[in-house]
């Protein structure tokens, strides 16, 4: 026996499901995006400081050879690989030590769904290290 005050509450309650599971489609496609985009630049900012440690110059002391990098040397490396890239700019590019390169990259990621409400986008920053080899 179905009661009268009860009829048509499934249909709401199947509407509220179904409103819940696409906004929760809507939010993972959004986190994915961003979880992408973060590691595109994060590889960006790790091939720049590998390419940066490749600008040595090679100094013999002592009868030993010596790879030293300069901030010029480091920025023109990691420059060149970012240039590449299509939505990543270089912001930072130095050796601290003289031993090693570190970049800072930066992008902005746009979410591809939910960009009503985050019409700027985020800005992702990215820094990694790397050493010379011949050390």
């Amino acid at each position: 026996m179905i009661r009268r005050d009860e009829e048509g509450s499934v249909l709401l309650l199947t509407i509220g499901y179904a409103l819940l599971a696409l906004v929760l489609v809507f939010v993972s496609v959004d986190a994915t995006s961003l979880y992408l985009a973060h590691k595109r630049t994060q590889a960006a900012a790790d091939a720049a400081a590998l390419a940066g440690a490749d600008g040595f110059t090679l100094d013999v002391v002592a009868d030993q050879p010596r790879a030293q990098l300069t901030d010029e040397g480091v920025r023109e490396q990691a420059g060149a690989i970012v240039a590449v890239e299509d939505d990543v700019t270089l912001v930072t590019a130095g050796s601290p030590d003289g031993v090693s390169a570190r970049v800072t990259v930066s992008t902005t990621w746009h979410p591809p769904i939910s960009s009503l409400f985050v019409p700027a986008g985020v800005v992702l920053d990215a820094t990694a290290t790397s050493r010379t080899a011949l050390d």
